[in-house]
């Protein structure tokens, strides 16, 4: 079963690509015709495409890993914040902070230091600071909290990538590549696909076609996610089964060594 169809993208605009002097030749196997000097994405390709990407983070979503979603331009936002919440996944939607995934243990620091000032703030340390201190402690929580409290979480090193615009977010990408981290991206007829392991074709611009794919790709993480709490209650249900079956293997042997010792025990018959 297909995770959207054409119609529904058709709906949402994703095939409108961007003007063709924009274009980069790269995507010309994406391409379905040019109308009124814009060129049209072709749905066929998209739906596939998203099809595949789907069932390949589903496959990590299942396996216990996180995968980063990564948009900072403005219309997409607020999309990539709410569907990586509805799926407890990390996002970055601010800035990308360079280093984020090539020098994750620093970033890792940075994010030890805003715990660090909640803690001394809950347990009353900076109360004897004065009020311009404290400000200033604020300030630098709110910017950490900012760029970083969206991969608070983020403990290690994502399993995958999701970029929505690969030409805004080049340095997330380029970071990734280097770590041989696969990249999933939204790819719009301006950009190029090379550096992309999952190619989705579609319009990165406008909020309606960024949603319908995000709802796609999103929707097939949360059943991996499920997949995976069904495995647990089977595994766990399973080794309790086999606790109880070997807890009960003594307690029979009990019975059968005191069965014979009654037998002895008993008077014989006249």
């Amino acid at each position: 079963m297909s995770r959207t169809n054409f119609d529904q993208l058709l709906q949402a605009g994703c095939h409108f690509g961007h003007l063709k002097r924009k274009w980069n030749p790269a995507m010309a196997p994406y391409i379905f015709m040019e109308r009124n000097g814009i060129h049209i994405i072709d749905l066929n390709k998209t739906v596939a495409k998203i099809d595949e990407a789907a069932e390949a983070l589903k496959g990590i979503a299942k396996s216990g890993k996180k995968i980063l979603f990564v948009a900072t331009k403005r219309q997409a936002k607020d999309i990539i914040a709410d569907k990586a919440q509805s799926v407890n996944m990390p996002y970055v939607n601010e800035r990308w902070a360079g280093g984020t995934l090539t020098n994750f243990p620093t970033i890792r620091k940075a994010v030890k230091k805003m715990t660090n000032i909640d803690k001394l703030m809950a347990d009353g340390t900076f109360s004897n600071l004065s009020k311009r201190e404290l400000l200033q402690i604020s300030r630098q929580r709110a910017k950490l909290e900012k760029n970083l409290g969206s991969i608070a979480d983020l403990t290690r090193l994502p399993a995958a990538l999701f970029v929505v615009d690969v030409m805004k977010e080049h340095i997330a990408v380029k970071e990734a590549n280097r770590l041989g981290i696969p990249v999933f991206a939204m790819v719009d007829t301006n950009s190029d696909p090379k550096n992309i392991d999952y190619v989705i074709p579609a319009n990165d611009d406008a909020k309606d076609s960024i949603e319908v794919v995000l709802d796609a790709v999103c929707g097939a993480i949360a059943e991996g996610l499920e997949e995976r709490k069904a495995e647990k209650a089977d595994e766990k249900a399973a080794a309790e089964q086999k606790e109880e079956a070997a807890d009960a293997k003594p307690r029979r042997a009990r019975k059968a060594e005191a069965a014979p010792a009654q037998e002895e025990q008993a008077p014989a018959a006249e």
